[in-house]
């Protein structure tokens, strides 16, 4: 006897950490895969191979599915239309993902909503972005759609910059009518608030965590953040959970955000799907992530949040000298027992995500130590003892 059906489009390891927990509550995840090597394949039950831009290919993976979810936000939207329109339970919906994929469509909706956005405008040409940076560079240039791990953003440094090199390209392509201009906010550290909400409206979040960046990927995240003061702790998850429903998402969604003193918090961008900061949760929440956004595409009631110590720090295992990561798995599980490794399946290039490390402890005064922890299983598998 099987449960519920649920279909992911995208065979990354997004997809693939939704499998064990799809087992778990005893559902069927198929995956919609790019190619035939993707590595969320061998956690699936079942899965295709083809070209999500292609709708014939997307109805016919869709047939039989309970809901059809995500991988990543880049199904175009008018596709996800169209599915709906054919009597599919697409969740998150295009109405809501748009915000995911289209970071001026975001701004617009967070400015609508009261929340505190960064100073921002759309602009079309170099001496737009020269009259809004007003004499204050830099600012921040980015692509309105197909951004993520730095890609898609440009800080632009003078008027000079605006009108030359890559700027001037991204002016000259006419790839998009208008491309997002910011602030060069002033932050102090990244934030995350990730939230879950079903499609009959029950919202659940998680703890505020620090999200460490190195050359615009992810590389730590520390839950809780530590010594975030409880009244913004607060503000930025009731955020989250206001955008989860002003905007009608259904499924996780993290609310990336700036910490920026005497002003709080900023929202940075918005994802629509299990995130890189919330693979925490995996081992140091009642309900991780995957398992939370398959319980809420599915309408299902939604689990407990609250940490299972008191504290996790997760290391982002990025590919390094090491082409066999299992050649030294044995070492880094004998440094550090409490480390919890999760490989992606996926083949070793510079600088690419292939797995993450979880340390849990008792409370947030361990994670300094927990990050030591953390950061040691992980070079031993990245680079060999």
């Amino acid at each position: 006897m099987t449960g519920p059906v649920v279909g992911v489009v995208g065979g990354g390891q997004l997809a693939r950490m939704m499998g064990p927990a799809a087992t778990e509550m005893g559902l069927e995840l198929r995956v919609l895969a790019e190619e035939p090597g993707s590595c969320a394949i061998p956690a699936a039950a079942g899965h295709q191979v083809g070209d999500y831009h292609d709708l014939e290919t997307l109805l016919a993976f869709a047939e039989g599915l309970d809901a059809l979810t995500f991988d990543h936000e880049h199904v175009p939207n008018e596709h996800l239309r169209a599915l709906l329109s054919a009597g599919i339970a697409v969740e998150p919906r295009p109405e809501a993902l748009v915000h995911a994929q289209d970071k001026i469509v975001m701004r617009r909706a967070v400015e609508r909503l009261g929340l505190p956005n960064p100073r921002w405008a759309e602009v079309a040409s170099a001496d737009e972005l020269i009259g809004f940076a007003d004499g204050r560079w830099p600012v921040v240039l980015k692509t309105p759609r197909g951004g993520y791990d730095g890609k898609g953003v440009l800080l632009v440094r003078s008027e000079e910059e605006a009108r030359t090199g890559t700027a001037a390209d991204w002016f000259g392509q006419g790839r998009f009518p208008a491309l997002l201009a910011e602030e060069a906010v002033p932050f102090s550290r990244e934030l995350s608030a990730l939230v879950a909400r079903t499609p009959s409206g029950e919202v659940r979040s998680w703890p505020v965590v620090e999200s460490i960046q190195v050359d615009g990927v992810c590389d730590e995240v520390l839950a809780p953040a530590p010594g975030l003061p409880d009244e913004i702790a607060e503000a930025a998850a009731e955020a989250a959970r206001t955008l989860a429903t002003e905007l009608g998402v259904t499924g996780v969604m993290a609310a990336e955000l700036f910490e920026v003193p005497g002003r709080g918090f900023l929202v940075n961008e918005l994802a629509m799907r299990p995130h890189n900061s919330g693979h925490w949760t995996m081992d140091g929440s009642v309900t991780g992530q995957f398992e939370q956004h398959l319980r809420a595409v599915l309408d299902l009631p939604l689990g407990d949040t609250g940490f299972i110590g008191g504290a996790t720090v997760m290391k982002n295992i990025l590919g390094g000298s090491a082409d066999d990561l299992f050649a030294d798995l044995t070492s880094a599980m004998s440094a550090v027992p409490a480390a919890k490794v999760h490989l992606y399946g996926k083949g070793v290039r510079a600088g690419r995500k292939v797995g993450h490390i979880n340390v849990t402890g008792r409370d947030a005064g361990e994670i300094p130590e927990m990050r030591n922890r953390a950061a040691t299983a992980a070079a031993i598998i990245r680079d060999g003892a």
